[in-house]
């Protein structure tokens, strides 16, 4: 697979492909890369995005000092070497490895270890469980718009299962499922990537609806896992239960006006995006949603019950962000316990989900601002 054309990347940004990579060969967007001796910065990015999610923040921190180095991670756009069958090698998606897919991508490049490990959405699962298990090779590290309460305790120390949530969603007045669950079915690929509007017209729906640009996006702390508390939340997370996801952003699609007044993510940008989509599906980004919700590889992750991330951390997320409050306590948790060294938690203004493209230069100055202060 060719790397992205220069001709859509910003300047000083380059794209190749780094070959033999724990089995894939990794795709990446770096900045800075002109001189050797600069110290490293990893992005990492979430659903359904790509290493050019980060075109606003690469070039800032090549400005800045730093070799900055975005990979699409395993199960997305032109990296290869992944199993994308529903049915295929699920256990090469569970988080550790794709913590090893990091730290090869870091290797490759050169480097021993990176200044800072920057994860979005997603990405901030690796993020997190990187710094977690190897501090001395992610020296720092920045969430972005998805809060880390910690590794799952040991199975003997888990408190006795609840109600099922997902019934008790179903039986609502109003019945909702859970979106990280539908994302696990077989089913969810097949919806989005044939979706009846078109990729390309999926993903500006989707985009728009977990923006600040969706204007019914007013986040509040929720009390808890109850299924009347997480259907507080929008559709794009506590979906309308007969609906499918292009069926569910279709009816927040944005008007022609809006979209060619989306400064953030304009027409252009937003077919680097679907081309890649039209061409791979969703099933690689979507198994990293049934490793979670499967639970099959909890007990690795186990083996850090009770630790720390212990590395100095920041928190960046837009106001407007669901994302923070989807998984009830957890950004409390985050800075109480989780993280020993959370020195900043930042929301954006006029941010939803998608920060650091919605607003990339305050991105950009809180990055940098924790880069220097630590």
């Amino acid at each position: 697979m060719d790397p992205l054309s220069s001709s859509i990347l910003p300047e000083g940004v380059r794209a190749r492909v780094l070959a033999g990579i724990n089995g894939l060969d990794v795709h990446v967007l770096e900045a800075g890369h002109e001189q050797p001796g600069r110290p490293a910065v990893l992005l990492l990015h979430g659903f359904p995005e790509m290493a050019y999610s980060w075109r606003k923040v690469l070039p800032a921190l090549a400005t800045a000092g730093y070799h900055a180095i975005a990979p699409d991670q395993r199960g997305y756009g032109r990296t290869t070497g992944w199993d994308g069958r529903y049915d295929g090698d699920l256990a090469s998606y569970r988080f550790l490895n794709l913590v090893r897919d990091a730290m090869g991508v870091v290797a490759a490049l050169g480097h021993r270890s990176v200044e800072a490990v920057v994860g979005h959405d997603f990405g901030v699962t690796v993020a997190a469980y990187g710094a977690l298990a190897r501090p001395d090779f992610f020296k720092r590290m920045v969430l972005m718009s998805g809060p880390f309460a910690g590794p799952p305790p040991l199975e003997a120390a888990r408190p006795g299962r609840g109600p099922d949530i997902h019934a008790a969603l179903a039986a609502l007045p109003r019945p909702r499922k859970h979106y990280q669950w539908y994302y696990s079915t077989r089913e969810a690929n097949e919806h989005m990537w044939k979706a009846p509007q078109g990729v390309h017209a999926f993903l500006r729906a989707y985009f728009h609806h977990k923006s600040a640009d969706w204007t019914a996006n007013k986040p509040i702390p929720l009390k808890g896992w109850t299924a009347e508390e997480l259907a507080k939340m929008p559709t794009y997370y506590i979906m309308d239960l007969a609906d499918d996801m292009p069926a569910t952003v279709a009816k927040e699609m944005p008007s022609p006006t809006e979209i060619a007044d989306n400064k953030w993510l304009t027409e252009d940008e937003l077919v680097v995006y679907s081309r890649e989509y039209e061409r791979t599906g969703f099933q690689g980004g979507l198994q990293w949603y049934r490793v979670r919700t499967g639970g099959r590889f909890n007990g690795e992750l186990e083996v850090f019950a009770g630790r720390t991330v212990d590395v100095p951390s920041a928190f960046i997320s837009g106001r407007n962000d669901w994302g923070v409050h989807q998984n009830p306590g957890a950004l409390d948790k985050m800075q109480k316990t989780a993280c020993t060294k959370m020195k900043d938690v930042h929301l954006v203004e006029g941010a939803g989900h998608w920060v650091q493209q919605e607003q990339a230069d305050e991105v950009n100055r809180l990055l940098l601002q924790f880069l220097k202060s630590t």
